[in-house]
């Protein structure tokens, strides 16, 4: 008889438990974004305690790959997703997202502080940056000023895949955007440089830290990580003369989201300085709306491209297929 008082009395225990745990339970905002936005070194921690001490909401964000891998798992997963936002595409994929008919508008009205004109009814940007090729100094005193002379040279580069990952998009549309028609002659002329091409950012850019190439395609920020967090002035980003291609990154809301209040609540705080002051340091990209902060000292000694390439998202979406077959032919070769 005391044995049973005594699981009845747990049982009754249990149950308030329950109920209590029930009744302080906060609502779910599940943001799908790309790995490193979610790792300890970068914005995702940062992001989430200053947006859950307004919301009183749990922000939880999931990976997903790189940021190209981001659209490919939202149109499979279609009006099923778990997430409300997705964050990390970027112009180069805006234009294929609103296709799908999978995203909603933001009604986020905060100027943004983007170099060149910016208004999109279905996503919000949050940075942006210009592309381009890092190397060490001291390994190499005279880079590259062009992508005839780097492919003229025996370096040997590491880049992203561009069906996976939006650097590696991005390449594509930087070759397309600078040597339109003659961007086959110049794939071809650069496949003999590239040492092996990576599903993501990381990947790449650990290879090249860990001394298996000479260069590796990623921002002309990416040296203030180096400079600022590890005190190491010797990277560099290669200036090239045809100039640099940009990217602004996005996030959006999902039609289906399961949280759509909170999913608006979060495109306007990215506009904030909470979200805002954290992307110098954390993403090592450049804020999309003014700070109350200024950028890091450290900052001011990345190279500034002379000439911005930038195509519309439009031109983007229609130039990709065709900028993916001749990367794939120069390379099958």
């Amino acid at each position: 008889m005391k044995s049973l008082t005594t699981a009845l009395g747990l049982v009754c225990l249990a149950s308030m438990a329950t109920a209590e745990s029930h009744a302080t339970d906060k609502p779910v905002l599940s943001v799908l974004t790309y790995d490193s936005f979610t790792s300890e070194w970068g914005p995702g921690p940062a992001v989430e305690a200053a947006f859950e001490a307004t919301c009183g909401c749990d922000l939880q964000f999931v990976g997903a790959g790189d940021g190209a891998a981001l659209l490919a798992r939202v149109q499979l997963e279609g009006g099923q997703s778990d997430a409300s936002v997705v964050l990390g595409l970027d112009t180069n994929l805006t234009a294929q997202a609103a296709a799908t008919g999978l995203f909603a508008s933001h009604g986020v009205t905060a100027p943004n502080a983007l170099p060149v004109a910016f208004d999109d009814p279905l996503f919000v940007p949050f940075d942006w940056g210009w592309f381009a090729f890092v190397y060490e100094t001291a390994k190499l005193p005279t880079p590259p000023r062009s992508f005839p002379e780097l492919a003229a040279s025996d370096l040997k580069i590491v880049i992203q895949d561009p069906r996976s990952s939006t650097p590696g998009l991005g390449l594509l549309m930087w070759v397309k955007a600078a040597y339109g028609d003659k961007a086959p002659e110049l794939w071809a002329d650069l496949a003999d440089n590239i040492v092996t091409v990576t599903p993501g950012w990381s990947e790449a850019y650990g290879l090249f830290l860990e001394g298996e190439a000479d260069m590796v395609l990623s921002y002309t920020t990416s040296p203030a990580y180096h400079l600022i967090a590890e005190e190491d002035a010797g990277k560099a980003a290669a200036a090239f003369d045809e100039g640099h291609y940009m990217q602004v990154e996005v996030a959006a809301k999902l039609a289906s989201a399961p949280q759509p209040e909170l999913a608006d609540q979060f495109l306007a705080f990215i506009a904030t300085d909470a979200f805002q002051s954290v992307i110098p340091t954390t993403n090592w990209m450049y804020p999309a709306y003014p700070t109350a902060e200024t950028l890091p000292e450290g900052f001011e000694q990345m190279i500034a491209p002379q000439t911005s390439l930038l195509l519309s998202a439009e031109e983007a979406f229609a130039l990709r297929t065709q900028a993916l077959d001749e990367w794939r032919a120069a390379l099958s070769r």
